[in-house]
């Protein structure tokens, strides 16, 4: 099953991210989490370890990267640059980094000015995506960009369900709404995390996102925020993250029964 988080900058999707990887882990389940936000640089602090050699560079970097897609048109770039599906145990080691058994891959990075934009890091994110088998016992989490230019790409399609994180912000309600109609039209489940919310702040959250689709409410917490702030791997559980763990867990049930069926 694969899971995409996304929302506004500074929503707490990366802080999410890697606490909803923890709790999945923790419950048996085999966890890739996939980094596919190309300026965030903190990911994989968060998970206390140093970060792998992106995909994007074990291709050998946009330049390579792009000139491989050339000649695929019309054919399709997806089999440009993985030829046939695969496993994540086939991913190559070299870019993959182990967190106490969740296994981080990087797809890309913004490293130096003027190399031009974050194109080539959506292509190889759907195609990635497009691309990989997840077993039965297994769970990708995929940490988005901010804002929704994943769905003008597509990569949502490429999910069973996308998780979107709201915080107490105008333009964090106005994205979920768009969010919501985007994922409608994908054919994607969507549900929707309240973050950092406080009694005073919930119900004016809840007047302007879908209460049907809400599945877990995240408290501010100190030091958790602390930890982010600081870029230290986040040690704290959150009992408010096994809501969002009991809805992905039915739903890949769910999912997978309509498969057999």
């Amino acid at each position: 099953m694969k899971v995409l988080i996304c929302g506004k900058g500074g929503s707490g999707k990366s802080t999410l991210s890697a606490l909803i990887s923890v709790a999945l882990k923790n419950l048996g389940y085999r966890v890739l989490l996939v980094d596919a936000d190309e300026s965030n640089l903190g990911l994989h602090r968060l998970m206390g370890i140093s970060s792998p050699i992106s995909l994007m560079d074990h291709l050998g970097g946009k330049k390579a990267f792009k000139s491989k897609l050339s000649p695929s048109f019309p054919k399709g770039p997806e089999d440009a640059i993985f030829s046939k599906r695969m496993s994540s145990g086939e991913l190559s080691e070299a870019c993959l980094a182990q967190a106490d058994g969740i296994r981080l891959l990087v797809i890309g990075k913004i490293n130096e000015f003027g190399e031009g934009c974050a194109c080539a890091m959506g292509l190889l994110s759907k195609t990635v995506l497009s691309k990989l088998d997840v077993a039965d016992d297994e769970i990708v989490v995929i940490d988005t960009e901010a804002g929704i230019e994943h769905f003008g790409r597509r990569v949502d399609a490429e999910c069973d369900m996308v998780l979107g994180v709201t915080d107490p912000s105008f333009e964090s309600f106005m994205l979920a709404k768009k969010m919501q109609e985007m994922a409608e039209k994908a054919d994607v489940e969507i549900f929707f995390v309240l973050n950092k919310v406080s009694e005073k702040v919930e119900a004016a959250m809840q007047q302007h996102i879908n209460a049907e689709k809400v599945i877990a409410r995240i408290p501010h917490d100190d030091t958790i925020f602390m930890d982010s702030l600081e870029g230290k791997e986040l040690t704290t559980t959150l009992s408010e993250v096994d809501p969002i763990c009991r809805v992905i867990r039915e739903f890949r049930k769910s999912h997978m029964t309509r498969q057999d069926g």
